[in-house]
């Protein structure tokens, strides 16, 4: 992996937004981009897979303009934040979810905050955000989740609310998968494979190709994606996912996403990611691939990270949170019981928010709506 510039070149990200490498004191040399004055409370942006800070460009301003010093930094295993190891039988353990946060605190001080206004959490930046909110409510004054729901974390007690995402019958779930005709596959368990970041990263047909199939699969422009509450954590159930969910056994990632490939005149009248915006996600991931994101996935069956946020067991978030996603995105249903339980886990609950013509990238599908109800939300 190398980075050719530091920062972004003139005439990337809009006006206003600017690009800079800080140290977060936790072993990174974090790309953050920002918008609005320093001297303001901030607003803390972190994306998930396969994104970037760049995931934020579209409501980074309307932020800045409601008064706030908003943020966005590339996260550990992405973009040109520097520091991390790429190897897959490298250093797993920095990626752990404590560590994580760890890394969102350094980077608040760096800044010389003390506190941040909020923190947002896309995808798997939601747990992030989540778990921030959790252990250090005197930092992380607020909490918006969006697109993955949190339920809280790993129980001790038998008789609570067990997540299937740290749950031991994960595994025994994801096996049932293949016994089902066709055999099928949970993308986790893909993701956390040898082969699947050489898959994507040198996909057959191209990686830009990749990303644009990726990218329209799990928006709101593949008309398919009619997301409903599934009834039970089963094979059975799951398998009613669309399949960049519920993978065929013997296809990757690259394969899956071929199949539902836009035509040309989707991609023309796709406004939410132009081919300029793609070619930075391109760009980007055409030099660091994708292990650093897939980091993550594997340490969810991580047993000390299920040991450490065992820790919390039974607490609460304590400071205000609500959810925003897509009305047309699978994620909020994917671990049946976890977007019903958020209001029961977060005590100052501000209710969920989803957003008519967004799939999974709401906060790029629908940018201004996103921007109201974050604004509405940190007035509040």
């Amino acid at each position: 992996m190398s980075i050719a510039n530091a920062v972004y070149a003139n005439g990337t990200l809009p006006g206003g937004v600017r690009s800079r490498i800080i140290d977060n004191t936790n072993g990174l040399s974090m790309h953050v981009l920002e918008a609005g004055e320093a001297s303001r409370p901030c607003v803390l942006l972190l994306h998930g897979f396969p994104e970037l800070a760049y995931s934020w460009r579209k409501i980074m301003l309307p932020l800045a303009e409601a008064g706030f010093h908003v943020v966005a930094p590339d996260q550990r295993g992405y973009g040109r934040t520097t520091g991390w190891d790429s190897d897959y039988d490298g250093d797993l353990e920095s990626f752990r979810i404590l560590n994580l946060v760890r890394d969102t605190l350094g980077l608040i001080a760096a800044l010389g905050h003390r506190s941040v206004a909020a923190v947002v959490g896309h995808d798997f930046g939601s747990p992030v955000a989540a778990n921030c909110a959790l252990i250090r409510p005197d930092v992380f004054l607020k909490v918006a989740l969006m697109s993955a729901p949190y339920a809280g974390p790993p129980s001790l007690a038998s008789s609570e609310f067990k997540d299937p995402r740290s749950s031991p019958s994960r595994g025994v779930i994801f096996d049932e998968l293949e016994t089902l005709e066709p055999p099928r596959k949970h993308y986790q368990r893909y993701y956390q494979s040898r082969e699947a970041d050489e898959n994507m990263w040198r996909a057959p047909q191209g990686l830009s190709a990749f990303l644009r199939g990726y990218y329209h699969f799990k928006s709101a422009d593949w008309k398919a994606n009619r997301p409903f509450r599934l009834t039970a954590f089963t094979a059975s159930e799951l398998a009613k996912m669309p399949r960049y969910y519920i993978m065929d056994r013997d296809k990757g990632m690259a394969e899956t996403v071929a199949a539902e490939m836009p035509s040309a005149a989707e991609i023309a009248a796709c406004r939410w990611l132009t081919e300029d915006e793609l070619s930075v996600y391109a760009a980007e991931f055409g030099r660091t691939g994708f292990q650093g994101g897939l980091q993550w996935y594997r340490c969810t069956d991580s047993e000390r990270q299920r040991a450490e946020l065992e820790i919390f067991s039974g607490r609460s978030i304590e400071v205000p949170a609500c959810f925003i996603a897509g009305k047309s995105d699978w994620g909020i249903y994917q671990f049946p019981g976890a977007f019903e339980r958020m209001s029961q886990v977060c005590k100052q609950w501000r209710g969920a928010h989803l957003i008519e013509g967004a799939g999974h990238w709401v906060q790029q599908e629908q940018p201004e709506e996103v921007a109201e109800l974050l604004r509405v939300f940190l007035r509040g």
